[in-house]
């Protein structure tokens, strides 16, 4: 079924496209992000007879899941681009978005080799999902409106955070254990959420609103086999070499605000009855924290006189370091570990559940600053090669956060913080270095009159 777009033209069509990907993603990600916050929880009451939720014979296990769904997303990534480039993003969008679909699935029919082989497709159909975000988002936007499009989407896809852990809250506070009624309502809704991403990545306009439903490719059409070539052309250049360091550090703090500090918070004994509430309430913060520095620097970014990325990544640069000192003084270095002993596992000060919000929050606001700046640089720089360049984005991203996920539970909290700090820093460094490159020579160019086309797409 073809969809007609003749009334929508120029940037109407744009920000058409830009709220109705934002939506699909918040929907996605708030069924995936609730899956997430009650997954342990009915693996264990599927594995305890008096539960009620007892499911003979199962032995799924959440961290082989993740380990499993982490290592496909990071080598999907690598043929990503051939398969975005064959079928084109729209379509990729609304395949995609069926994996979280089917992930979220075998909640309602628990079985080890189901889960296993949902957390492949899992990881396979994310790598395509979000390549053909960075792609579609690029496609849809201009040098002067890609920052205000990239916040936008940040800002919704963000929201998703806040709701399913509104609904964490409200649903399954004080709960030990998942019946199996309530998994199935749960996990019903949770699908219904999936699905409603799925019918809005149909309703996509082309970019540019051709009314023969033909994608308006800004981006040089490419077989399979030369996206992969280009790609991997496009990761030796100087700067993509450089931005690596950034991605890196992004997949480091995505592990550490969406696994391990919440993880901290709850095994924190001082914090007594209050800790696996105030897990899930630093959940919200911190999705308080993405969707405030999403709107202030993408959408508001215009009446806030904001023309480089650089303040930005430099605010966001402070804010980390402001959330790790606080989580450093607050939080015993032991607690990735399990439960912590008020006596033997202390922390710089009596932990403090205000200071682990306010640290949410810094987590969050500080997270933003730096994809939405990311996603903009991509969308603008490398716009005429924007799916290897959101491929390669994800690929360091999610390596990162994979490895990450294996050193989380073995080794003390303090070495994490560290650990992501020098990343921190040299991820902002090299951000900034690659702005600063770019903006010099399209400044250049402009002085000799050549126009303003961008020329960072071909630097070395």
């Amino acid at each position: 079924m073809r969809l007609k777009f003749t009334c929508l033209k120029g940037d109407h069509i744009g920000i058409y496209n830009v709220i109705l990907l934002g939506l699909g993603f918040c929907f996605t990600f708030a069924g995936f992000n609730t899956m997430g916050g009650i997954q342990t929880l009915v693996f264990e009451s599927a594995k305890n007879p008096e539960s009620g939720g007892f499911v003979e014979g199962y032995n799924g296990n959440g961290f082989w899941s993740l380990a499993i769904s982490y290592l496909a997303f990071t080598f999907g990534n690598i043929l990503a681009p051939s398969i975005v480039a064959t079928i084109g993003p729209r379509a990729t969008l609304v395949v995609s978005s069926l994996s979280y679909v089917f992930y979220i699935l075998q909640l309602l029919v628990l079985n080890d080799g189901l889960l296993y082989f949902a957390s492949v497709v899992l990881g396979l159909g994310s790598a395509l999902y979000w390549t053909a975000q960075g792609n579609f988002l690029a496609l849809n936007s201009t040098e002067s409106t890609i920052a205000r499009n990239s916040g936008i989407f940040w800002a919704m896809f963000a929201s998703s955070g806040i709701i399913g852990n509104v609904i964490v809250y409200t649903q399954f506070r004080g709960k030990e254990f998942i019946d199996t009624n309530t998994r199935n309502i749960v996990g019903g809704v949770l699908i219904g959420l999936g699905g409603a991403a799925t019918l809005v990545m149909l309703a996509l306009a082309p970019p540019g609103g051709e009314p023969d439903g033909t994608d308006n490719q800004q981006e040089e059409k490419k077989g399979p086999i030369k996206a992969l070539k280009d790609s991997g052309k496009l990761l030796l250049t100087r700067d993509m070499l450089l931005l690596a360091f950034t991605f890196f550090y992004t997949g480091l703090q995505l592990n550490i605000w969406s696994a391990v500090y919440n993880t901290c918070l709850g095994f924190t004994s001082n914090f007594g009855d209050e800790r696996k509430g105030l897990a899930v309430i630093s959940g919200i913060f911190i999705g308080l924290g993405e969707v405030l520095a999403g709107g202030a620097f993408g959408i508001f970014g215009q009446f806030l006189s904001i023309k480089r990325k650089t303040p930005i990544i430099i605010l966001g640069f402070v804010c980390c370091i402001t959330a790790y000192i606080l989580i450093f003084i607050n939080i015993p270095k032991e607690s990735p570990f399990g439960e912590t002993d008020i006596i033997e596992h202390v922390s710089f000060i009596e932990p403090n559940k205000y200071v682990a919000i306010v640290a949410s929050f810094f987590l969050g606001f500080s997270d933003a600053c730096f994809n939405t700046q990311i996603l903009s640089l991509l969308g603008d720089v490398y716009k005429k090669d924007s799916t290897s360049a959101f491929a390669i984005y994800k690929f360091f991203q999610v390596a990162a956060t994979c490895i990450a996920f294996w050193y989380s539970p073995v080794i003390h909290l303090h070495w994490q913080l560290l650990i992501a700090t020098i990343f921190c820093t040299l991820g902002s460094i090299s951000f900034i270095v690659v702005e600063v490159f770019n903006n010099n020579k399209l400044d250049a160019v402009k002085k000799e009159g050549q126009g303003s086309e961008n020329p960072a797409y071909t630097s070395n």
